[in-house]
Order: structure tokens, then C-alpha cells, then sequence
């Protein structure tokens, strides 16, 4: 009597949750960490249970896989695969959500469905933006084409591994490696012939609030907020020039050339005009192109154009640009400024300074709210959004990432995603530990630094993933999933074996939609055993059966992690999924149902 009234508690929490998710007005993190608290409360779940999902293998393998994630986009490996799969796919609807899902479907056969979402979610934003679509056209499709893709081979999924040895414990024959793939492929095919098809009128066009800036053009839009035409030079005194002991002032007073500033030697400290010159200073000019030559010629001095520049000089693998604004209270307000001039710190070149809108032409002292453009090497300007000095408009990092091209730290990041990924598909190491392996080599190789590492990782998403599992285990420990399971059981019993496969889907992918992949085969496999052998049909095609409905988790954002993993990025909310979901896995029903049999007959 107890264990049928704790079945029952445990359904009508998971009902009560699922109900506050649709009803979207709770953050679902404290949806989902209240439920964990209302199951203990009712001793459905230890105290140990409540925070063992913190500490779950599948936690640590999707926070490495964010942090791979995030050296491919660092190093500019990300925007070079969006920038390629952008021409593939062109600007057409059709054909960018038709690229993105078969490229999700292979790589989740390589690497495992919550793999293939982190890795390819900034793929995907990048060829929507290039195509001129929402990113939450496209990002569900790619959740369901990963899941599909699982069904290709044996390590897709864990399922398919437990499957597999159900299959040997019961029947003596495994499936082979791709043999997954003879209803996996069909499966694949109307997941993204229905994504392609119906995606538009099925999924929202929703703005997220979690997304990225789209800095593509950015630094079009530098080129023309700043006065970067205007002709400057920075004039540098060496060894022999006649302007040795002569001041600044004096170095261009009979000249049409007007003097900006002056900084001293390798210090580069701003120095007043009147100041005697000496070997390494920098004189800063503004003047015809003419005209400055000539004065460097006269005085032996060395020149160097720094507007000249175009915006593909503006940011490269090497250097990048940033905009930063003078805060109040920095330390900067009060010090002496002038286009032209090298920070003594970090060696930025300020390009251009703006003071209520307009462009500073001289030099002046700093004050709150001046807007300085300036340029230097990336490990400098990404060090600027740490500064206490100024506030960066913008992300240095994702100006980088979306600019900039390849690093130089491309090959190293292609390698150790490689060796992630064939560490993954060839099952040596447990996946945890592949994806933690790729994680460490990301940090320890220089593609990241380790700050960059700990906010390349969704937290909100971990801590809602960790929350519900406690959910998973009281519906499973509890009775709950047998108590769904009997009537649908009954139905079955004595009748055709095609009516046993359907009722089995509907159980299988039923459970799948609030408890995890893993728990509900484990859950239905000694059902659907019990049931073949009542209607006397062969346990394979049973198995393969429940192995599809396992993987058909579509319905719910909380029915696998990769379904989790694309929310935020779409800006989607819990009653999104549903409207493809279903369609889909009515589809899958339909599929698995009568192509299963093909391949795996009912008698042996």
C-alpha cells in the first residue's frame, strides 16, 4: 500500500512541475530545485539524493563539453565551420535548418547527442545570422536531428549500449556497430524532411535574451561612428635626428602639420610640448600625407601611418580593436590623452577620442564619459574587460571569435577536438573522462585561458539538469514507472505484435518525456520482455523497438540535456517543443513500427 501511495506522490510532483514549467512564470531552476525539495520532504529521496545529481557523471561531461566548445570558438574554428556551412547553406530556409540537422545527426553518432548540441549551437547561430533567421527556427530541429543521429550506431547513445546487452543477455546476439543505423537512417530521413518542411509553422520566431551580440559588422559600423580617416602619424626620433634637443613645439612650428602630442622614450609618457626631444620619443601629427613626409625628412625622423588602416587591418589572428568608456572615479579622468598616442601599460594605440559625440582632435585630459577607440594585440585588449579603469563596450573575446579568423591556436584546437571525438566513438575511456580530457587539453595548450574556461560553462543549465534528476530516481524507486507501465502492458497482451510495438513506443517515449533516456529503457526493458514473451515474438525487434522510443525524447526541454542545452540560445519556453515533438514522434511511431519487423522479424 505504501509503495502504491508513493507511486503516486511521485506522478503528481512530476505533474505539479511539469505544470509550472508550461505555466513559464517560475525560473524553471527553482522549478526544478523545489521539486527535488518537495520529493524529500515527502521521503520519496534521501538528502543524498537531493544533491546527487551535482555531482552526476553526465554534469561533468556537459561542462567539458562546454568548455571544448568554447576553445573551437576561440580559437575562430567555430566561425570558419559557420562561415563555410553559411555558403553550403545559403540563405534559404529550407536548406540552412536541412544542413544544420544532418550535421547534428553525424556528429551525435560520433560524439553523443549532448555533444553534438554545445558543440554545434554557436554553429548554428552563426548561419542563421549569416542567412538572416532566428536562431530559434532552426535550434529545436537541431536537438531532435541529434537524438535521430544517435540511432546510427552502437555508441551513439547509452541506450543503444544497454539495448545491446539486454539483447546478449536475453538472446545470446548483439547488435553489430551500424546495424542501429537500419532503422536509424529512416528515422534520421523524416526528422529532417519534417524540420525542413514544417519548422516554419511549427516553431516560434523568438529572440533570445541569452544570445551573443552579432559583431559581424562591427567594425563597418568603427569605420564610421570614428573619425579612423582623418590622416595621423606617429613620428619616432632615433639616433642622429636633428630634432634631438629641440622641443616638440619647436620641431613643427614653421610647418602646416598640427601636433598632437608627444610621449618619452619606451615608457611612453605623455610629456609636455616645450620639453627637449630625445632618442625614442614619438611625436603624434595630424597633417597632409605631404606635408608630414616632408617635415620627417627634414628632421630624420621615422613614420609611421596610423590611419591609413582599413577594417581588415583594423582585426586579424594577432590584433584586435575595442571601445572603451571612461567610468566615474577611474583613475584615468584627469590624465593627459591625445589620438595617436601609446598606452604606457599595455601598449594600446588609442586610435580616436570621442567627448559628448564628437571626435577629439588635440590633446585633453580624460573625463568621465569619453569614449576611447584603441588597438593592440588580443591578449592586451581582452585584458581590458577585467580593467577597473574603463568600461569595455562590448566583448573583446566574442569581437575575436567572430572577427578575427583562425588563431594561431586553430591546429591545436582541431586536434584536441579530434582527439576527443575518436576518444568518444572508440569507447577506450568512459565519455566523462574523453570530454574532461579535451576540457583540460583546452586550458593546458593555451587555446584558453582558464577564466574564459569557467565562463564558457552554462551553469543555470547544469544546476536545472542536476535538479531534476532527482526526479528520475523517485518515479523509477517509487513505482511510478510501473504504474504507467500496466495498462498499457494489458492492452498488448494475447493480441498482434505490431500492437505491442506501438504500445510499447507510447509507454517508452511517455516515460522519456520527464525521466532520463537511460532510466526509462532500464525501466521498460523487463516490461518489454515479459510482454514478448506473452505474445510469443522474438525479443530483438522488442529491444530495437524501445531503443528508438528511448531515444525519442521530444516533447519536453527537460527530456534529454541536448533539448536543455538549445533552450536558452533559442529564447524557447517549455510548451515550444511539443508542436514539432509531436509530429515527429508520431512519425517515429510509425517508422519503428513497421520497419523494425523488416529487419528484425517477430519469429526467429
Amino acid at each position: 500500500m505504501g509503495r502504491v501511495s508513493d507511486a503516486v506522490v511521485s506522478l503528481i510532483v512530476l505533474g505539479v512541475t511539469v505544470a509550472l514549467f508550461v505555466w513559464n512564470r517560475l525560473p524553471v531552476g527553482i522549478v526544478a530545485v523545489g521539486s527535488a525539495l518537495v520529493l524529500y520532504f515527502c521521503g520519496l529521496i534521501s538528502v543524498d539524493d537531493v544533491t546527487a545529481g551535482l555531482g552526476a557523471s553526465v554534469i561533468a561531461f556537459i561542462a567539458a563539453l562546454f568548455v571544448v566548445t568554447a576553445g573551437l570558438e576561440a580559437s575562430g574554428i567555430t566561425a570558419w565551420i559557420g562561415g563555410a556551412m553559411s555558403r553550403v547553406a545559403g540563405t534559404s530556409p529550407l536548406r540552412v535548418t536541412a544542413a544544420i540537422t544532418v550535421l547534428a545527426a553525424i556528429l551525435s553518432a560520433l560524439i553523443t547527442v549532448n555533444g553534438a548540441a554545445a558543440a554545434l549551437v554557436p554553429v548554428a547561430v552563426a548561419i542563421t545570422r549569416h542567412a538572416g533567421l532566428l536562431p530559434s527556427r532552426v535550434l529545436i530541429p537541431l536537438a531532435f536531428a541529434a537524438s535521430a543521429g544517435a540511432l546510427l550506431t552502437l555508441s551513439g547513445s547509452p541506450v543503444n549500449v544497454i539495448i545491446d546487452e539486454a539483447a546478449v543477455a536475453a538472446t545470446g546476439r548483439g547488435f553489430g556497430f551500424f546495424e542501429f543505423a537500419l532503422v536509424g537512417l529512416p528515422i534520421l530521413a523524416v526528422t529532417v524532411g519534417l524540420s525542413v518542411l514544417l519548422g516554419g509553422r511549427l516553431l516560434p520566431e523568438r529572440a533570445s535574451q541569452n544570445l551573443l551580440a552579432d559583431l559581424r559588422d562591427y567594425l563597418g559600423d568603427v569605420m564610421d561612428h570614428y573619425d579612423l580617416d582623418r590622416r595621423v602619424y606617429r613620428l619616432r626620433v632615433e639616433a642622429g635626428s636633428a630634432a634631438i634637443g629641440v622641443s616638440s613645439r619647436d620641431v613643427v612650428d614653421e610647418s602646416p602639420v598640427v601636433l598632437l602630442g608627444t610621449q618619452h622614450g619606451s615608457a611612453a609618457r605623455v610629456v609636455g610640448a616645450g620639453r627637449p626631444l630625445a632618442d625614442g620619443d614619438v611625436l603624434v601629427v595630424a597633417g597632409a600625407d605631404g606635408d608630414v613626409k616632408g617635415l620627417a625628412l627634414r628632421c630624420g625622423l621615422v613614420v609611421e601611418d596610423i590611419a591609413a588602416r582599413r577594417g581588415r587591418q583594423l582585426v586579424d589572428r594577432d590584433a584586435g580593436i575595442s571601445e572603451v568608456v571612461i567610468p566615474p572615479r577611474s583613475p584615468l579622468v584627469g590624465t593627459p590623452a591625445f589620438p595617436g598616442m601609446v598606452r604606457p601599460d599595455d601598449d594600446l594605440l588609442v586610435l580616436s577620442i570621442r567627448r559628448r559625440n564628437k571626435d577629439v582632435e588635440t590633446r585633453v585630459d580624460l573625463a568621465e564619459g569619453d569614449t576611447l577607440l584603441v588597438q593592440g594585440r588580443w591578449p592586451a585588449i581582452e585584458s581590458l574587460d577585467d580593467s577597473h579603469e574603463v568600461l569595455v563596450v562590448g566583448s573583446s573575446e566574442q569581437l575575436r571569435r567572430q572577427t578575427a579568423g583562425l588563431a594561431r591556436t586553430a591546429p591545436r584546437a582541431a586536434v584536441i577536438m579530434v582527439g576527443t571525438i575518436a576518444l568518444l566513438a572508440s569507447g577506450v575511456v568512459p565519455p566523462v573522462v574523453a570530454a574532461l580530457l579535451g576540457a583540460v587539453a583546452m586550458v593546458g595548450t593555451g587555446v584558453l585561458r582558464s577564466e574564459q574556461a569557467y565562463r564558457a560553462i552554462s551553469w543555470s543549465t547544469l544546476v536545472l539538469i542536476a535538479a531534476l534528476m532527482p526526479m528520475s530516481s523517485a518515479i523509477a524507486d517509487s513505482g511510478g514507472a510501473e504504474l504507467i507501465a500496466r495498462p498499457i502492458v494489458a492492452l498488448a497482451e494475447g493480441r498482434s505484435p505490431y500492437l505491442l510495438l506501438a504500445a510499447l513506443f507510447v509507454l517508452t517515449a511517455v516515460l522519456g518525456q520527464f525521466i532520463s533516456n537511460a532510466a526509462t529503457v532500464l525501466i521498460v526493458i523487463p516490461v518489454a520482455l515479459a510482454a514478448a514473451a506473452q505474445v510469443h515474438v522474438d525479443p530483438r525487434p522488442v529491444l530495437m523497438l524501445v531503443c528508438v522510443a528511448g531515444a525519442a525524447s521530444l516533447l519536453t526541454p527537460i527530456a534529454t540535456p541536448a533539448n536543455m542545452i538549445v533552450m536558452g540560445p533559442g529564447g524557447y519556453r517549455f510548451g515550444d517543443y511539443w508542436r514539432l515533438g509531436a509530429v515527429l514522434m508520431a512519425a517515429w511511431l510509425v517508422v519503428a513500427v513497421f520497419v523494425i519487423p523488416v529487419f528484425w522479424p517477430f519469429r526467429p
